[in-house]
């Protein structure tokens, strides 16, 4: 038997149907390939765009083939691990901004230090794999510019001495630390570029990784300030294949969608990662300009090789 053609009729109820949402094939959530981890970084779509709460952010994980939610205060865990998602990477539990008041400053490492020490303890027991860490301003008043610098080696010193402290409790623990390559490059938004601080330049940080000789120890690297501050990323992969812990994603200029209009090539960028054998995950943490949902989907796809 023959299915007819369509009458114009036929078609006009399908569409009203539609339009009415009620779809005769409702779409599909994006099914991954498998082979990248991805994960949403809740910072960026619980202040930006609609303002998702946890539930929310959850229900468009799933849908757009994300399998973590990162950056998110543990009192969210138990909402992630009810939907089936994990929680790739904590945040390391300090009050100000972390990025700021980092590793690097004897004025406030000791509190840093404690702080992550103890997020350390409740990854362990919820079972997220990572915790951020970051070098700190070059200033010894984070705040001001005119307090003075902490030298590069000063820095460096100590936070080696810091990271060695804290490789203590995560190697009992089995969780990482990840401390984040930043650019100072952007000057236009406060969360684009973060003039001052001291791991803005990857060599350097990936020296001070390495010289704290921990597995549990490891770079965050962080597609898109990487692209600012120095591209080349291929190659930047392969030579810190052995301190890469954790990636994030932005499309450069702009920390935008990883779209057209924006230059990495991320494709290749993931390729590369599957070529050296990452295995942890990547998190999207771009600044939405449009629909947050159709961003992270793309996003999504671009990156999934």
């Amino acid at each position: 038997m023959t299915t007819p053609h369509p009458t114009r009729r036929t078609a006009l109820v399908v569409a009203g149907a539609a339009v009415a949402g009620a779809p005769l094939l409702a779409a599909e959530p994006f099914r991954p390939k498998g082979n990248v981890k991805h994960s949403i970084v809740h910072w960026c779509f619980a202040s930006q765009g609609e303002k998702w709460d946890a539930e929310t952010m959850c229900r468009v994980a799933k849908d757009v083939g994300c399998v973590s939610i990162e950056l998110i205060d543990p009192q969210h865990w138990p909402t992630l691990k009810k939907h089936g998602l994990t929680c790739a990477i904590a945040g390391n539990g300090y009050p100000k901004a972390g990025f700021m008041y980092g590793l690097n400053n004897p004025r406030h490492s000791a509190e840093v230090i404690a702080r992550t020490a103890k997020r350390i303890e409740e990854c362990a027991d919820f079972g997220v794999p990572a915790v951020i860490a970051f070098t700190g301003y070059r200033w010894h008043d984070p705040a001001d510019p005119k307090s003075g610098e902490i030298t590069a080696d000063e820095g460096a010193a100590n936070c080696v001495r810091a990271l060695k402290e804290l490789a203590a409790v995560a190697e009992k623990r089995n969780v990482t630390v990840c401390i984040e390559h930043l650019n100072t490059r952007d000057t236009t938004h406060p969360m684009k570029g973060h003039p001052g601080y001291q791991g803005d330049d990857l060599d350097y940080l990936a020296g001070i990784v390495r010289k704290v000789g921990s597995s549990r120890v490891k770079v965050l690297f962080d597609v898109y300030h990487v692209q600012a501050m120095h591209g080349d990323l291929v190659r930047r992969i392969e030579q810190n294949k052995d301190v890469i812990g954790h990636i994030h994603t932005a499309g450069n200029p702009g920390r935008g969608e990883l779209d057209e209009t924006q230059e990495i090539a991320y494709p290749a960028v993931m390729r590369k990662l599957l070529e050296i054998k990452y295995a942890g995950y990547v998190g999207h943490e771009f600044i939405p300009t449009r629909d947050p949902r159709a961003g992270l989907a793309q996003a999504v796809k671009v990156c999934d090789v």
